[in-house]
């Protein structure tokens, strides 16, 4: 199995070693080791948690070059409703399309107008499969990846479809074709609010190849469009064609309950990483039951919690719920033709693959094996403090009791340990200065 793509990365030059990322990570993936961080990609699930919580940002999302887009003659930028909640109450979304337009880019859609199709695709597949309940929504990339490596028993409760990202592609592209256009000079690119639909783009769950081609990070548009603004703020605006006026539904979509307000029985949706492990290890222990769909994000309050994103998430829902309630009071609706394509786009809704589980690491092939490490890794808990001190550079004591069964660590990496074993003179003052030089690095000592 190909390994995942992951946009997180750690620069060398930076990290301190400080454990932030590490003791945030939900699928401890992160270690550290002579003094740096370090990402078991096979972990990863690309969430943000690291990236939100590094103090030296050392943690970086990489992103495609911006100037890819000018290979393309059609020049066409996705755009998720988020953006709009970033800018200040005094920034019209006229000015946004404006700007995105001075930039070079030829046609703007806003991806979550394809939300409505989605929705029919989504309820059509629940009532054609009513014995797979609990329905868990796949809108989250990170959190499908989290199902694939920590709860991969409830995969088969993931809906199984492309979501509005994909739709929105996918309606650009046959839009254009459709006019004439050659395939070849179609470019289409996504702003992404997070790593994981950047992850999500380059090795997509269940499909061979994304219909986009590029991803842009959030951030970086903003940046640019706010200089542009700035720039131009005593110039004529330049009327955008193609500007959409989405519903309430539509622009509701990416904020936390926006999928389950459209489905009708016992529904559930809950927000952050580690909220949504909770509930994912309640579900799997049957703990809770008679759920009919779920909505699962791993950012709080969902997209607009995304680590790329720019302002203050509850500031940014209250300016979107205002987009809202503007767009309701004046009737606004999208005027563009996607709903000719909605035949088109729920034809091609369902992923043409499996979303196959992932291991994160498997003790072994052989069951046998597999069985006779699990009982070390028992054993050796018994010796360790189970205080999950991080001392070590493992996040938890379980995690170095797995890292010593699989040879990536030694016991007496454990501080309390070391001094155990300083007591029975079986290690020196010198020796455990040594090990923990190896985890924490040499210059931390020198200081």
């Amino acid at each position: 199995m190909d390994p995942f793509y992951h946009a997180l990365q750690i620069s060398p030059k930076a990290c301190i070693g400080c454990t932030h990322c590490m003791t945030v990570c939900p699928t401890n993936a992160i270690r550290i080791c002579d003094g740096l961080a370090t990402i078991n990609e096979a972990a990863c699930v690309d969430c943000g948690m690291c990236l939100k919580n590094c103090s030296q940002h050392a943690i970086f999302v990489e992103q495609d070059d911006f100037n890819k887009i000018f290979s393309f003659k059609h020049r066409i930028i996705l755009i998720p409703t988020v953006v709009f909640g970033q800018f200040s109450d005094d920034v019209t979304e006229e000015q946004i399309f404006a700007e995105l337009h001075a930039m070079g880019i030829t046609h703007v859609i806003e991806t979550d107008q394809a939300t409505g199709v989605l929705t029919e695709a989504i309820q059509e597949y629940m009532e054609k499969n009513y014995f797979r309940r609990p329905f868990i929504s796949a809108f989250c990339p990170a959190i499908v990846r989290l199902i694939q490596v920590r709860f991969p028993s409830m995969l088969s409760h993931v809906i199984p479809l492309k979501q509005a990202l994909d739709l929105s592609a996918l309606y650009a592209r046959k839009k254009f074709i459709d006019q004439g256009v050659s395939e070849e000079d179609i470019g289409v690119f996504y702003v992404t609010p997070c790593a994981a639909k950047i992850a999500a783009i380059k090795s997509p769950v269940g499909e061979e190849k994304s219909p986009v081609d590029g991803v842009i990070n959030m951030d970086f548009i903003y940046n640019k469009v706010q200089m542009g603004i700035t720039q131009h703020r005593d110039k004529p605006l330049t009327p955008v064609p193609e500007q959409t006026y989405l519903s309430p539904e539509a622009i509701a979509w990416t904020l936390s309950e926006g999928e389950v307000s459209r489905f009708n029985g016992r529904c559930l949706a809950i927000d952050e990483i580690h909220n949504v492990i909770d509930i994912l290890e309640k579900l799997e222990d049957e703990e809770i039951s008679e759920i009919d769909f779920i909505e699962l994000r791993a950012c709080d309050h969902s997209c607009v919690g995304g680590a790329l994103t720019i302002n203050n998430r509850f500031l940014s829902i209250e300016r979107l719920r205002k987009r809202m309630k503007n767009n309701a009071k004046n009737k606004r609706s999208v005027p563009d033709d996607i709903l000719q394509y909605k035949s088109y786009l729920k034809q091609h809704s369902l992923l043409s693959g499996k979303v196959l589980p992932r291991s994160i690491e498997k003790l072994d092939e052989n069951i046998l094996v597999a069985m006779a490490k699990m009982e070390k890794i028992n054993r050796i808990m018994n010796f360790i403090p189970k205080i999950d001190c991080g001392a070590c550079g493992s996040p938890s004591c379980r995690a170095l009791a797995q890292d010593v069964v699989q040879g990536k660590a030694k016991l007496n990496q454990c501080v309390f340990i070391q001094k155990v074993l300083m007591r029975d003179n079986l290690m020196t003052p010198d020796e455990s200065i040594e090990l923990s030089e190896r985890t924490w690095g040499k210059e931390r000592f020198r200081k």
